[in-house]
């Protein structure tokens, strides 16, 4: 494997294997781009008066961190079209891996052989076999997460690539040889449209990427996210347990809604107590959605403020947190006719069914989330911020040289401000949620202490969507839902509960109406969880083993192993016809010092192990 840099410049002649509209690698940018320097943590090219630098520099064992700085030395502008974060080539590989993705269902794994692709070389070595993919707009995890492995199977060799991209990105393997290449970054201009100007003097850095080598999937995959360096705020890392109250009131929370909840989780091991979407509604507004952007308290819901409520939540020992979607606004919100400061496309405002969103490179938009969002936590004494985000942008806005540019510098704007947020209240709690996981990128989640696996709030698939994201996010940051019923049975009480073993516990439901039995169960759970949370903080997933293939439908069974030293953790959950499920193997050559859940005799059971050596 050999590190590289891929570009192009505008003007120059395009790849010439068939590949003009499918690739702008190997143009003659790179081809007529000469190599100065080289050393173990970068390669210079020069072409021109034009500078590039490929960064690759070993920052583990194993993981190698990759980023792209370009430099005019020139007199005269250029355009770019094509900028990589990483580029490797002479690379054996007949698989590649990938984590696809939709709403609700983050993160389902995808194996394939090159063959499968019609990827084997030309009998002449001519015609790039070409495979690329991505995700256009300001949903980074969208159809697929930036995540690939390529597999060896003839030596057992993986290499895995994480992209730190927010916005569009894209990610390229291709050949003519038998060897392979790939590459990554911000899409490009074919297929984000990208372009980007430098004036003489200026220059360019990419996102950064993560490649990781190792000899299994599973490990490559915990190269790259122990690679990730979040942002956790001090309270948090001991990973507590949350309760948000979205599954709750479904977007309609009040202050009598929440007394109850506080009373009911007074004395545990709570330490969270989350008021989500929908307190802001206008009189006359039962839609919390459309309703998003002027952040005025609903004196319906709270007629003595979000103060007291956050007041009363402190006062049963819980840490009140609330939901906010900063970054874009509703339809009956005042805030959606500020048209001056919202993101536009050919000068119209992008409307995306009830969303805008707002220009976040402006300081007029700024101020005023100051205002509406910061003042808000401050006044109110809050030490957990849940943001959520709704829509995509898509292609691209106004305001720079190209769409793709807008976007990138719109969706810099909001992590900025993230960053803000931070510097102005350090030890406040921030989630990252998108409808779910739309966001589950490494980029947003090193600003964040946790973020929503996924809006599959009581689906039964919760627990094979929460163990692929052990793949791609860190498990002491993957907040995984277990919503309570009183009218549910206690096998299915246990199901979501031990599905919060593969993240963390967030809490969710009419606790209140619990009976003792369910309600001991919950405690037990807790209580259990708080003993084996270092395993989830700091171990490493082993073995990902499950036959299921259809999600909505699930018929088999999933069993996860998390080892840490001489102890581990084994989550195993049965679906339609899938009871008393083969994990013999797993349990061999370790004791069985506790367990919780129920017995794996019938479909939809959850159970936990705790063994060691």
């Amino acid at each position: 494997m050999e590190f590289y840099a891929e570009w192009r410049q505008r003007g120059d002649s395009y790849n010439n294997g068939y590949g003009n509209g499918h690739t702008l690698s190997q143009s003659e940018s790179v081809q007529k781009m000469k190599e100065v320097e080289k050393t173990d943590d970068f390669t210079k090219y020069e072409r021109g008066g034009i500078n590039l630098t490929a960064y690759h520099k070993s920052v583990a064992p194993g993981v190698t961190e990759c980023r792209t700085i370009i430099e005019n030395k020139s007199d005269k502008e250029i355009y770019i079209e094509l900028l990589s974060s990483f580029a490797l080539k002479k690379i054996k590989a007949d698989k590649i891996h990938r984590a696809t993705s939709f709403w609700s269902a983050e993160g389902k794994l995808l194996s394939q052989e090159l063959t499968d692709l019609n990827f084997e070389r030309s009998w002449a070595n001519h015609g790039y076999r070409i495979e690329k993919f991505g995700q256009i707009g300001s949903l980074p995890v969208r159809k697929w997460f930036p995540f690939l492995v390529l597999e060896d199977s003839e030596t057992g060799h993986f290499i895995g690539i994480q992209v730190y991209c927010a916005s569009s990105w894209q990610i390229e393997i291709f050949r003519n040889t038998d060897d392979i290449s790939v590459m990554g970054g911000l899409a490009d201009r074919d297929f984000g449209a990208w372009t980007k100007k430098l004036a003489a003097g200026e220059n360019f850095e990419t996102p950064r990427a993560m490649i990781a080598e190792g000899n299994s999937l599973e490990e490559v995959c915990d190269k790259l996210v122990k690679a990730q360096k979040p942002r956790i705020a001090k309270v948090d890392q001991d990973l507590p347990v949350i309760f948000n109250e979205y599954c709750t009131t479904w977007g309609d929370p009040s202050f009598d809604n929440l007394k109850k909840t506080a009373e009911r989780l007074d004395g545990t091991d709570v330490r969270y107590l989350v008021i989500d979407c929908g307190w802001y509604k206008p009189e006359g507004i039962e839609n919390w959605f459309d309703a998003a952007g002027d952040w005025i308290p609903s004196k319906k819901l709270f007629p003595d403020g979000i103060k007291a409520a956050a007041d009363m939540i402190r006062s049963h020992g819980l840490i009140p947190g609330i939901w906010f979607e900063m970054e874009n606004v509703g339809t009956v919100a005042k805030a959606f006719n500020q048209t001056d400061h919202l993101l536009k496309r050919d000068g119209y405002p992008v409307t995306v069914g009830a969303r805008r969103f707002w220009d976040m490179r402006q300081k007029w938009v700024w101020d005023y989330l100051d205002e509406h969002v910061l003042g808000l936590l401050k006044e109110c004494g809050m030490g957990y911020l849940k943001v959520d985000y709704n829509e995509c942008i898509g292609q691209g806005v106004d305001g720079e040289e190209s769409y793709g540019e807008g976007l990138r510098k719109a969706v810099e704007g909001s992590q900025n401000y993230f960053r803000h947020l931070a510097k102005e209240m350090p030890e406040l709690v921030i989630e990252n949620c998108a409808s779910g996981g739309h966001r589950l990128e490494p980029s947003m989640m090193e600003l964040v202490s946790q973020a929503s696996f996924s809006d599959a709030h009581e689906a039964v698939d919760i627990p094979l969507v929460a163990a692929n994201l052990h793949r791609l996010i860190r498990p002491e940051q993957s907040q995984i839902w277990a919503v309570m019923r009183a009218n549910a049975d206690l096998d299915r009480i246990k199901f979501v509960l031990t599905s919060a073993f593969l993240g963390r516990f967030c809490l969710s439901g009419e606790i209140f109406d619990l009976n003792e039995q369910q309600w001991g169960a919950v405690k037990e759970a807790i209580g259990f969880y708080g003993r084996i949370k270092h395993i989830i903080k700091d171990g490493f997933t082993k073995i990902i083993r499950t036959n299921v293939k259809d999600y909505l439908k699930p018929k088999g069974y999933q069993a996860v192993l998390r080892e840490l030293g001489n102890e581990a953790l084994l989550i195993v959950h049965t679906f339609e016809d899938g009871a008393n499920p083969p994990i013999d193997d797993l349990l061999k050559g370790w004791k069985v010092k506790e367990t919780f859940g129920s017995e794996l005799n019938g479909a939809f059971r959850g159970r936990v192990f705790l063994l060691s050596k």
